[in-house]
């Protein structure tokens, strides 16, 4: 009798933290992309435009960006979602104002972003070095296959430490006339912390002898609720 209770008591425990695992970590799994309304960060952003033809062959312009979650509203595919609300300004000292409100929802394990009416899949959770998604599975663009290169790990910047990030490769491209090296960065409780983009028509492989194309880096400076 006694260890028939025993193993009765035994089960019960073993169910109940099998539970509180799962729960944790789905929570942690979905809280690298936080959809609490107010949810904030912030962003040095330097923006680069080539062309060997223009007057100005690299025109440079640096500005701070802010993104936010807002209200529930419907996307471009009639789901309930939420406002993906974009700010920006010079300095620290001008007002925020906003540029584009773009959606974001969480639909079953992709997090989805409507830029500019384009459906893009930022991420593909749970993170597992064997997941591959397409940036553009749900829009008109060409294919660019994603995958993790990164899972958990610890990251710095701007002197903001940051204790699980996940690293999403998008595009690493090399030959004769295109250099693409495109990733992003996630960091558990805050969202996106770091975008590096490059797209460039080169000359013979030469990276810096770019005839033209943009590069956009994102760095996180700050984050928060409103």
């Amino acid at each position: 009798m006694f260890k028939s209770v025993l193993f009765l008591v035994l089960m019960i425990f073993v169910s109940s933290c099998g539970k509180d695992s799962a729960s944790m970590d789905t929570n942690l799994y979905f809280s690298y992309f936080p959809m609490e309304s107010g949810t904030y960060v912030d962003y040095e952003v330097v923006e680069i435009q080539h062309d060997v033809n223009a007057a100005v062959t690299s025109d440079t312009s640096s500005y701070f960006l802010r993104t936010v979650i807002g209200d529930t509203v419907t996307d471009n595919q009639g789901r309930l979602s939420r406002k993906f609300i974009r700010k920006k300004r010079d300095s620290n000292n001008d007002i925020w104002e906003i540029s584009d409100v773009w959606t974001t929802i969480i639909d079953q394990n992709r997090v989805e972003v409507v830029e500019e009416n384009k459906r893009k899949v930022w991420l593909v959770l749970p993170p597992l070095s064997t997941t591959i998604w397409d940036l553009n599975a749900y829009n008109m663009l060409p294919n660019v296959s994603c995958n993790y290169e990164g899972i958990h790990d610890s990251f710095e910047m701007n002197g903001l430490q940051f204790d699980s990030v996940l690293t999403v490769e998008q595009e690493n491209v090399l030959n004769l006339i295109s250099f693409r090296r495109k990733y992003a960065q996630y960091a558990n409780h805050v969202g996106l912390v770091n975008w590096y983009y490059k797209d460039l028509n080169i000359s013979n492989f030469d990276t810096l002898n770019i005839q033209s194309g943009s590069e956009f880096m994102y760095k996180c400076i700050d984050f928060g609720i409103e």
